[in-house]
């Protein structure tokens, strides 16, 4: 009989956020995928669980991958974990996923810590809809493609962010959103030193010339307002219409002009220009 991968989140900083529940699928569990045994390990001891771990991460996720599921197949049960919150957002744990799924082994997630639901929440944004974009490219050119494709995004926007790439991170959002778009640097979440930072982008940037960042960083940028609709009034499409005619076009082609520019039925557009 095939096992099961279970998705079981840990703690984002503070140990005694693992729940009963995650506990207890890590003593069941065969073995253990980790994003990083050592980070693992110190999370089993503090538990008081023995497991047999093995690494699965982005540069050993191809060969890992077949292993683990093999091994499943074959009925263990293997629990997934990454180093923080949970496994396979914006983590190499999507691939092994999928992989399961292909290979028609169930998979179970477990709730539990996530750095951008938790964010999110404390941010003072938006939280209606959001889209989460997790970590952007450090190359410059895509990290700007990534960001430009985002410009006209009104969802509240979610970015995941280390403290030395986080100048530069504001920066270009700055230059791309404008530096008056709202933001929320959520830093150390769950942790001693937590701190939510709550300015606009320009205001992030002026701050981070004049102190180092510290801390893992979640960063909650405001969407884009949604444009204003411009409602043309018939007097404003009979004075176009007049513009136009003295520029030689006849009624009928202005007509035509006025009523597609200012997206108003012809009819419309035509009586408005007789009264004018």
């Amino acid at each position: 009989m095939a096992g099961m991968l279970y998705l079981v989140p840990t703690p984002i900083g503070n140990l005694s956020d693992i729940s009963i529940r995650c506990r207890e699928t890590l003593e069941k569990a065969d073995f253990i995928a980790a994003e990083d045994t050592r980070v693992s390990s110190k999370l089993l001891n503090h538990l008081g669980i023995k497991k047999s771990l093995i690494s699965y991460f982005e540069h050993n996720k191809a060969q890992k991958g077949d292993v683990i599921v093999q091994r499943i197949l074959a009925g263990e049960t293997c629990v997934l974990v990454s180093d923080a919150g949970s496994p396979a957002i914006s983590d190499p744990g999507e691939d092994l996923v999928k992989q399961c799924v292909a290979a028609g082994i169930t998979v179970s997630a477990i709730p539990g810590p996530c750095a951008l639901v938790t964010a999110l929440s404390i941010s003072g944004q938006a939280t209606g809809r959001f889209c989460f974009e997790g970590f952007l490219s450090t190359a410059k050119k895509s990290r700007k493609e990534h960001l430009e494709s985002l410009i006209n995004e009104q969802r509240t926007m979610i970015f995941y962010e280390a403290p030395h790439k986080l100048l530069k991170t504001l920066e270009d959002m700055a230059a791309v959103f404008g530096g008056d778009r709202p933001i929320s640097l959520c830093r150390e979440l769950t942790k001693l030193y937590e701190e939510v930072i709550r300015t606009t982008l320009q205001g992030a940037v002026e701050l981070y010339n004049n102190q180092p960042p510290k801390g893992e960083y979640v960063l909650v940028v405001a969407g884009a307002e949604p444009e204003k609709e411009v409602t043309a009034t018939a007097e404003d499409a009979a004075k176009h219409v007049a513009q136009l005619m003295e520029q030689g076009f006849s009624r009928k082609d202005a007509v035509k002009q006025v009523a597609a520019e200012l997206n108003l039925p012809k009819n419309v557009v035509y009586d408005a220009s007789l009264e004018n």
